[in-house]
Order: C-alpha cells, then sequence, then structure tokens
C-alpha cells in the first residue's frame, strides 16, 4: 500500500550526496500518512456529507386574500416529523440500496422549463372538456413552463420510449378518483408520443377505461373507485347529490377488488370525496356519519372513516397475495381561495410558490398524518409478503402550484359572452398539460428503478 502511495506521489530523483536527508524526509513522510489512516479509520474525522435532501422545511400559510402570498401569523405551524422519515423509508425498502445514491424525490422546488410541456391539447385527443384549459381560453401559458426539481439530485423528464420500453408486455391501473383520472390522462397523452393510444373499454359513464399501446402491449387503466370501499353514491358530474353517500366501512369497492391481480403496477389513492357528507356502516348497521346535522346520528368525522378505508385498503392489498408493484398516492390539495366549490372560492395565481410561500391545510394535514401513518403499518405486510409498497408523496410538490388549476376554465370560453360573469371555479383538479405531468416524470423515475 505504501509502495503505491509513494509511486502515486511520484517522488522528486535522489541523488547519493542527499540520501540522508531523502531517507529522513521519506520517513517523516510515512508517519504522516499513518496517523493520518489511523485517524480516519477511527472515526476521529467524518467523511463531508451531501446536503441533506430530508431536512425538515418550514411551511408558512398562504394568503387568501388573493394577491401574492402572505405571512398570517394567527396559522398555527405544522410540526411535521413524519413526512421527512417516509420517502426515505420508502426508498430504502424498495431495493435496499444506499442512501447516499439516492435522494427524497418529493422534497425540493418548480424551476422553470423553458422548452415547455411535452404534449399540446391539440396533439392529445384524451384531455377531458373540464381540464382542457388552453381550448377553454385560459389567456396565461406561464404555468406550463415549470418542471419539479427534487432537492440533491436530479429527475429526468419522461421518456415514453424508455418508459414503454421497460413496461413492455405489463399491465397499470390507476384506482381512485378524479384526480386519478386526471393523472392518467396526464400519462397517456405523455405515451402518446411514442405510440398510438386506443381505447379498448369504457364503463357507461366513461369514469373507468382502459387503453392499449399494441406496439408495446402494453395497456393502461384507470378504475373509478372515488372511496376505494363500498360505497351507494347520489350525485352528477357536477358534485350536485340528491341523497347523502352511504359509506361501508368494512366492505371494499369491488370495481378494483376483482380486478387488481391482473396487474403489474398499481397506482392508488384516496382523498377529497371523504370530506363529503356521508352516513356510515359497519356490518350492515349505521355506526355514525359526516356532517349530517339533524339526522340523529353520531358525527363520527371523516378520519375516522378515512383511516378504516385505507387500513382495509392497505391490508387487502399486503395479505391478497399480490406480487406487483404499488404506488400508493398522496392526497393533494386545493388551492381554494376567498371561498370553496360550493361557496365561489377561486383560484387566479400565475405562479407557483416558493418554499416559504405556504403552508399546508388543517384538513390536508389531517388527510396527510393518516396516510402515511397506515403507510408505514403495511410497509412490513408488504415486505414480508413480496409485494413492493412505494410511496408516491405528491403532497407537497402539488401544494405549492396554485397556478396549475382550470379555475373558471373548466368550462368552454366562460367569458366570451359576459367578461364579469360569475362562474363555478375548479381549483382541485389540474389543466392539462400542466403540474400533474411531472407526477409521471416521479412515476417513471420509481418504476425504472426496478
Amino acid at each position: 500500500m505504501v509502495k503505491e502511495m509513494r509511486l502515486d506521489w511520484s517522488p522528486w530523483p535522489l541523488h547519493k550526496q542527499n540520501y540522508t536527508c531523502a531517507k529522513f524526509f521519506v520517513c517523516i513522510l510515512l508517519i504522516g500518512l499513518s496517523f493520518r489512516l489511523l485517524f480516519s479509520h477511527s472515526g476521529g474525522f467524518l467523511p463531508v456529507s451531501e446536503p441533506a435532501a430530508n431536512a425538515p422545511r418550514e411551511e408558512l400559510p398562504v394568503n387568501v386574500k388573493g394577491g401574492e402570498p402572505q405571512q398570517d401569523s394567527s396559522s398555527p405551524q405544522k410540526s411535521d416529523g413524519v413526512r421527512t422519515s417516509i420517502p426515505e423509508m420508502a426508498l430504502d425498502v424498495e431495493d435496499g440500496a444506499s442512501k447516499k445514491e439516492k435522494c427524497d424525490l418529493f422534497t425540493g422546488e418548480w424551476i422553470r422549463k423553458p422548452s415547455g410541456p411535452a404534449y399540446t391539447n391539440k396533439s392529445c385527443l384524451v384531455i377531458e372538456g373540464h381540464q382542457n384549459c388552453m381550448k377553454n381560453g385560459r389567456p396565461d401559458t406561464g404555468f406550463l413552463y415549470w418542471r419539479w426539481k427534487p432537492l440533491g439530485c436530479d429527475l429526468p423528464l419522461f421518456d415514453a420510449e424508455r418508459f414503454l420500453d421497460a413496461m413492455q408486455n405489463k399491465a397499470w391501473a390507476f384506482i381512485g378518483d378524479s384526480i386519478s383520472r386526471n393523472h392518467i390522462q396526464s400519462l397517456v397523452c405523455l405515451l402518446s408520443k411514442a405510440d398510438k393510444a386506443t381505447e379498448v373499454y369504457h364503463d357507461a359513464e366513461y369514469r373507468s377505461k382502459r387503453w392499449s399501446f399494441s406496439s408495446y402491449n402494453f395497456t393502461l387503466s384507470i378504475i373509478w373507485s372515488p372511496f376505494l370501499v363500498k360505497a351507494e353514491i347520489f350525485e352528477d358530474m357536477n358534485g350536485v347529490s340528491t341523497k347523502d353517500i352511504q359509506l361501508h366501512l368494512d366492505t371494499l369497492d369491488n370495481k378494483w377488488t376483482t380486478e387488481f391481480r391482473k396487474f403489474d403496477y398499481i397506482v392508488i389513492a384516496g382523498g377529497k370525496w371523504f370530506l363529503k357528507t356521508a352516513i356510515y356502516w359497519e356490518n350492515g348497521t349505521i355506526v355514525g356519519c359526516h356532517y349530517c346535522p339533524g339526522k340523529n346520528l353520531t358525527e363520527r368525522g371523516f378520519e375516522y372513516a378515512y383511516r378504516k378505508a385505507l387500513n382495509l385498503v392497505l391490508h387487502q392489498l399486503t395479505s391478497s397475495g399480490y406480487n406487483g408493484t404499488v404506488l400508493f398516492r398522496t392526497s393533494t390539495p386545493d388551492h381554494f381561495e376567498n371561498g370553496e366549490w360550493w361557496s365561489g372560492g377561486t383560484c387566479n395565481r400565475t405562479r407557483p410558490f416558493k418554499e416559504g410561500e405556504v403552508t399546508i391545510r388543517d384538513v390536508d394535514q389531517v388527510m396527510r398524518t393518516i396516510e402515511l401513518e397506515e403507510f408505514i403499518k403495511a410497509l412490513a405486510a408488504a415486505s414480508n409478503n413480496g409485494m413492493r409498497l412505494k410511496l408516491l408523496d405528491t403532497t407537497h410538490l402539488s401544494l405549492m402550484r396554485p397556478d396549475g388549476h382550470p379555475g373558471p376554465y373548466r368550462q368552454f370560453q366562460p367569458f366570451a359572452k359576459d367578461k364579469k360573469a360569475k362562474v363555478q371555479n375548479d381549483c382541485l383538479h389540474w389543466c392539462l398539460p400542466g403540474p400533474i405531468d411531472s407526477w409521471n416524470d416521479l412515476i417513471m423515475e420509481m418504476a425504472l428503478r426496478d
């Protein structure tokens, strides 16, 4: 070892008359190297570490009065200790690789993308009318020129050919509500750059669909199951209900339970539907409700139902013998300001938030806490049973994009006849193209790690 180090150093030529001095110099050098090796292996000096990608972030409240974000001292700060550890844990469970080779994909910032989106509303024909913001007349385009950049590593942009090459002869399913349908439309648009997407199935309401990419024998399905558990829903496409939702918290929705074993990859998520008025059933008996004044029922709160549902869903997946990959997507906050969906709320911002300009709202924090806690419980069972369970944590990066929603442009040309018309805003779903496309950058990175 010493000889190699001396050769690397290329010592100067020695002359006979300087032989004694040279021996003394070499001795000093060897002693110095010995001390260095001794201390480096004894832990006396620690190597310089990479930037802490999982360091807790400061979250500040959004100004709901419109205009630029402001600090609101009246809103309590959240201590989200679980947040920083979950993605790292999920990465460790994925393949056991060294943490030094990975980073938290879900902590970062939105940076400029001068090239713009990978597709347009004209090049992709599967965009639903409510998310086709440019066709509907949205006048600004700045929201199209951003991409998600994790802290401490690079996230490649979605590569349709690379993804399809890796997924030949496989099948994917997205299971969830309209956000999942929003997400899969983005993926279909991106994949259509490499191969034609052929719709081979849809249900009567066009909520569940399947597309085939024949050149790769790849199929992509959306299974609409907004609660993931059995639910009787009496609501139209605009969210208007004629009766209260009847939610069976001990029974899974057979729309997906009879199908999921067919798929190699599943992206599953719950979310905002649990905030709706609902009557809760267990063992064939009403056990309470959420937001049902005047019905003489116990107010259980959405937290009760959401935890029950996720626990049942993840237990089913991890104990069923399913040996594919499950990506559990966290819920995404909305960006209604000055009201809600039903009370005139709007979302008129035109740029992403920067770190420190926004905090997660109480209701979204509660949902997120439940999601992470139930995910942790399921990890051990998944690894013991040969199922790969990963966390697709879209909460924070979505929180930072108030500019990416349809707003009033969920409708076609809403101000064509009256520039001051009062229209319903959509501050929950995402324009296509738009920020949700970056979710598929994450999807590809997580899937191709396998």
